[in-house]
């Protein structure tokens, strides 16, 4: 909770991938909040206020889940909401002559994007094909499985567009953007 807070304020692209993971481990503990509360919050070191900001917080995503019919697989809404206005504020980079760095960045990973999007879903956004080549990239490593040097290149080149995306989103939401010539 407390670090999807300072994500979601410092690092979209870094909310959305923590977001997924939580969603997943809600999953991994059957959506279960007694056993999320027995046997996962109470592994970290947390004051009682925070330990029971957690609980709740952990209650309302299990909540929203069962409501979304998200138990089994799919994202909250609140989170998809997130990556369709990344979406949508790529697309305006895009179109802006004023970000000439940020398309460079997007050219050099497009032969990734659109390769990943041969192999996978073409329904999602550009934006989320990236999401999910990183995020599955998090779950080989954690898997310990081997990743190739091709796939490390991808995600590098992904990881620095990302990177750039969020950096554009953050200073959006606290300063506006200027996408007129």
């Amino acid at each position: 909770m407390l670090i999807s807070q300072e994500l979601r304020r410092t690092n979209i692209a870094e909310y959305v991938l923590y977001m997924w993971q939580v969603e997943d481990i809600i999953r991994a503990y059957g959506c279960d909040l007694a056993m999320i509360r027995r046997e996962y919050i109470s592994r970290f070191e947390l004051t009682d206020e925070q330990r029971e900001d957690m609980i709740d917080w952990y209650g309302n995503l299990i909540r929203m889940m069962r409501e979304e019919g998200k138990t089994q697989s799919g994202h909250l809404q609140i989170i998809k909401i997130v990556t369709q206005q990344m979406a949508e504020l790529h697309e305006m980079l895009m179109q802006s002559p004023n970000f000439p760095f940020y398309n460079a960045e997007y050219y050099k990973v497009l032969p990734f994007i659109v390769e990943l999007r041969s192999k996978g879903s073409k329904d999602v956004s550009e934006i989320e094909t990236c999401l999910n080549a990183l995020y599955g990239v998090m779950m080989l490593r954690l898997q310990k499985k081997e990743i190739s040097t091709s796939t490390e290149n991808a995600v590098k080149e992904i990881t620095t567009f990302l990177g750039m995306l969020s950096d554009y989103y953050k200073k959006d939401k606290e300063e506006g953007l200027k996408f007129d010539a």
